[in-house]
């Protein structure tokens, strides 16, 4: 149980850190708005992008939340990886750009993993 809390806890901290507190600090930076528009997007995309992840990064982060809208968290982590490469296959071909998404979105399924290895019979009420 106990390495199952460790696994849990630096998969999510870093999914926490790397779509909660890094897109907050820097969604205003020049390099975001060229990244945004260079894949096509409006600025005002990015912007609502950062708050839907900053909100998601606190629900998977608080271990008070559970049930459902943790299960939309982790839903909404997998379209946003999901579709970012996508985004990047499209206007920049395959490389890395493509690719980097589904390294995190290994990181996020190890999470949910553990996740559902931690809360057996949580019930989605929540």
């Amino acid at each position: 149980m106990k390495k199952n809390k460790i696994i849990y806890w630096i998969a999510t901290i870093f999914i926490f850190l790397f779509e909660g507190v890094m897109p907050a600090f820097t969604f205003n930076t020049e390099l975001a708005r060229q990244g945004i528009s260079h894949l096509g997007y409006p600025t005002y995309f990015g912007n609502t992008l950062v708050v839907f992840k900053v909100l998601g990064a606190l629900i998977l982060v608080i271990p008070a939340i559970k049930g459902r809208l943790k299960e939309l968290a982790y839903a909404g982590f997998i379209f946003d990886f999901l579709f970012a490469s996508i985004s990047h296959f499209a206007v920049d071909g395959f490389g890395f750009d493509g690719i980097f998404p589904f390294i995190i979105l290994a990181i996020l399924l190890v999470s949910y993993v553990y996740y559902h290895k931690l809360n057996k019979g949580v019930a989605y009420g929540n």
